[in-house]
């Protein structure tokens, strides 16, 4: 069973940056994606970045250039998001997933919600104006 646990989130200041951890353990799959999420209040789950265990990256359009995503492996199994000039729309609970198996291919990895069984419980962001 794979269990996540994220952290690094808090309260910061429109302009600012964070980094959020999350750290999948019992994830003995070598072949797997781990992506970040988030979900605004009165808003629907939107996938934000997905790395692969072969380190293949993927971002939706509206973070890019403000949000990366890196991993370390080595059995670890940790995945960061580093976020710089944070906005206010940044605001919502961010959440950590991970999908993997024997067969899994990595090239499928994206950020998209129906392909991941597991998930963190989730980490604050407020970002203040």
């Amino acid at each position: 069973q794979v269990q996540l646990v994220e952290s690094g989130g808090g309260s910061v200041q429109a302009g600012g940056s964070l980094r959020l951890s999350c750290a999948a353990s019992g994830a003995t799959d070598v072949r797997n994606c781990m992506a970040w999420f988030r979900q605004a209040p009165g808003q629907e789950r939107e996938g934000i970045a997905s790395i692969s265990s072969d380190g293949s990256i993927s971002y939706v359009d509206s973070v890019k250039g403000r949000l990366t995503i890196s991993r370390e492996n080595a059995g670890k199994n940790i995945v960061y998001l580093q976020m710089n000039s944070l906005k206010l729309e940044d605001t919502a609970i961010y959440y950590c997933a991970f999908v993997g198996g024997r067969l899994y291919m990595p090239r499928r990895c994206r950020p998209q919600a129906r392909d991941f069984g597991y998930w963190g419980q989730g980490t604050q962001v407020t970002v203040s104006s």
